[in-house]
């Protein structure tokens, strides 16, 4: 089962969850795959993921920017996989100057990101891996968003893809889906 966890005011609708759910479902997978609109809250989204993660049986996780900070915490939480595209290394400090109104992107409604949001991003942030070959790192170079760089010095002993080019959509996303699924132990559709 993966669970998908869009970045910050991305949502469900966005191309990566589309295209890896629209896969799955080709592949007779579409019952092992949950993408959820994450709530505004960090802690909100986090008991989200982990009841998700509890009532379905989710064995990876794969996150987006922000997602991916989250996969990382669930990931080492719950002994998951995570697969991390372009992710938000050091969330608290990188989201600090979005403080303010912000507008989801898919839906266009609104919604507060504040000084607590910034607070519960700190308290679920893993200082160091216990077990860093659970992950799979995707970046691209061209993330005109994120440091690729972090990225690579924080995933140290992780699988790494890092690609030249690109931007933090990480564009060679359609490349990548038989991967991300085979990561998760369900090639035997492939």
């Amino acid at each position: 089962m993966i669970l998908y966890l869009h970045g910050f005011t991305s949502g469900p609708q966005s191309h990566k969850a589309q295209a890896l759910g629209q896969r799955m479902r080709e592949l007779g997978l579409g019952d092992k795959f949950l993408a959820p609109q994450l709530p505004a809250a960090p802690a909100d989204a986090i008991a989200l993921a982990e009841d998700l993660i509890r009532r379905h049986g989710v064995t990876t996780v794969v996150g987006s920017s922000l997602g991916g900070y989250y996969a990382t915490y669930l990931a080492e939480t719950f002994d998951l996989g995570g697969v991390l595209v372009n992710p938000a290394v050091v969330a608290h400090l990188s989201l600090q100057k979005y403080i303010g109104p912000q507008t989801w992107l898919y839906t266009g409604e609104r919604f507060d990101f504040t000084l607590e949001h910034v607070e519960q991003l700190r308290a679920i942030e893993i200082p160091l891996l216990a077990k860093p070959e659970r992950f799979w790192l995707l970046v691209e170079t061209g993330d005109e968003t994120l440091d690729y760089r972090d990225a690579v010095r924080r995933y140290l002993g992780a699988r790494q893809t890092v690609l030249a080019g690109g931007d933090h959509s990480f564009t060679r996303w359609n490349a990548v889906l038989d991967p991300i699924i085979e990561f998760a132990g369900l090639a035997d559709s492939l």
